[in-house]
């Protein structure tokens, strides 16, 4: 479904236009217009071509999916892929592909959960001086404010479940289910990678469009700056997650060899205290007829008063050595 809007001296007109008229709006110099597709089709794209005269390549790229985030510039646009993120019970994936000019700004919205985008049109109409200075400079900033304040807030629910997990493996209590936390170790990692591989590009890509004057104006400079940092500081902080997961993992992997060991010796122990009453009993259960304890009165009690002291100075032994 296509969406265009126009903004003049950065407040939005009332309604819609439709996307045959831009022409028509991009004439007038105070507009600036802003198309947005949800799970757009092949004619939404080239509807989007026309309106904005894109180059074949950007058309081409614009149809493809499951691209890393990043920016490529051309005369008068610049085309950029997003790759936003937003938690509910689990990591949801997004894909926003955006083509931006001086005057007019194109956001194509993939998947079944759109990545949603009012948040983005409130901050252009509370800021319309903004708007209306350097229209599309600031509302591809505002764009890429969100998307890096969405990663913010993903990196601060996974210290949370870093830090729980880390109280789980410092607990190393017997009644843990040692396969399971491992398995959720593993899956916060995986959503620890897939944050820093989304967030990572974005430093160039923003670099790259903060030397385009045409597009981001001087005033616009320390916005960019800022939200550049803010990437960063996702970056690192997402590396951060992942060195303190992957010791996590280390040590949980080091207490299920530390614990199979205790067992292994409890083991050993209890074979040993039962291997010598067993090879007493083996002794004089074959029955062979010329055995001189056989005919002997106490030679039973003997016999089990031997085995009995033999398994009891074993167990003391191996208690003292903290084997059982």
């Amino acid at each position: 479904m296509i969406t265009v809007r126009v903004f003049r001296n950065g407040v939005a007109d009332k309604g819609t236009v439709e996307p045959s008229a831009i022409a028509e709006c991009l004439a007038k110099e105070d507009a600036f217009v802003w198309f947005d597709a949800s799970e757009p089709t092949a004619d939404d794209i080239a509807a989007l071509g026309r309106a904005f005269s894109l180059h074949p390549l950007t058309l081409e790229d614009i149809g493809h999916r499951r691209q890393r985030p990043r920016v490529e510039l051309f005369e008068e646009y610049a085309f950029i892929t997003l790759r936003p993120l937003t938690l509910t019970t689990e990591l949801v994936e997004h894909e926003l592909h955006v083509v931006v000019g001086s005057r007019f700004l194109g956001t194509l919205r993939y998947g079944p959960d759109p990545y949603p985008i009012d948040e983005v049109v409130k901050r252009w109409e509370r800021q319309p001086e903004l708007l209306s200075s350097d229209p599309g400079g600031f509302a591809v900033y505002v764009l890429f404010d969100e998307v890096v304040d969405g990663y913010l807030s993903i990196v601060e629910a996974l210290e949370d479940k870093a830090d729980d997990l880390e109280d789980l493996v410092f607990a190393d209590e017997p009644t843990l289910d040692g396969p399971h936390i491992q398995e959720q170790i593993f899956l916060v990692k995986r959503e620890v990678v897939k944050l820093r591989r989304f967030a990572s590009p974005m430093r160039q890509g923003l670099d790259l469009l903060q030397e385009q004057p045409a597009l981001v104006g001087a005033q616009l400079l320390p916005y960019f700056r800022d939200v550049t940092e803010h990437a960063i500081r996702v970056s690192e902080l997402a590396d951060n997650i992942r060195d303190v997961l992957t010791s996590l993992l280390e040590l949980r992997v080091a207490q299920v060899a530390n614990h199979l060991n205790v067992v292994m010796k409890k083991l050993t122990a209890w074979a040993g205290i039962l291997l010598v009453p067993t090879l007493i009993a083996g002794i004089y259960g074959m029955n062979f007829r010329n055995m001189p304890e056989l005919g002997w009165r106490y030679g039973y009690a003997g016999a089990l008063l031997v085995m009995g002291g033999s398994a009891f100075a074993l167990y003391l032994m191996f208690k003292k050595k903290d084997w059982l």
